[in-house]
């Protein structure tokens, strides 16, 4: 792991210490997503997660409402983290929709991935959608 992705700015909120923070993103870096191949971490699908009478609560989401492998990529995220601290002894993983992803998740790391995989920036292309979709309703109002 580089220096910069030490560094950069944790995207999910947390009652861990920064030690297990940095040995949960290393373990969540290690967890894909099904249908884009970028880690659950880098893309943005980590919302909280919080350790309470070593109850790991994990809320996280997906990239799309209704992917049939949801159940499947909750389990991964949950085994990645029970081997990243072992003194959990329950996880409970909330796949939650609200607020919903957008790519403004992503770290620069996992923005970089997919601009390398797909050939264009997930980021500028969503904001320039956003921008024309409030231009055409404000034009019709």
């Amino acid at each position: 792991m580089s220096s910069n992705e030490v560094n950069e700015e944790v995207n999910f909120t947390s009652n861990l210490p920064p030690d297990k923070v940095k040995r949960v993103v290393e373990a969540l870096r290690d967890v894909y997503d099904p249908e884009i191949p970028i880690n659950v971490y880098d893309l943005g699908l980590i919302y909280d997660i919080r350790l309470e009478d070593k109850k790991l609560k994990v809320k996280m989401t997906l990239t799309a409402v209704g992917c049939p492998l949801s159940q499947d990529l909750g389990y991964r995220v949950g085994e990645a983290l029970q081997a990243a601290l072992p003194e959990a002894s329950d996880i409970d993983i909330d796949v939650v929709f609200d607020p919903p992803w957008t790519p403004l998740r992503m770290t620069n790391l996992g923005r970089e991935m997919f601009k390398a995989i797909y050939g264009y920036d997930i980021v500028e292309q969503w904001q320039a959608q956003q921008a024309q979709a409030q231009e055409t309703q404000t034009g019709q109002q």
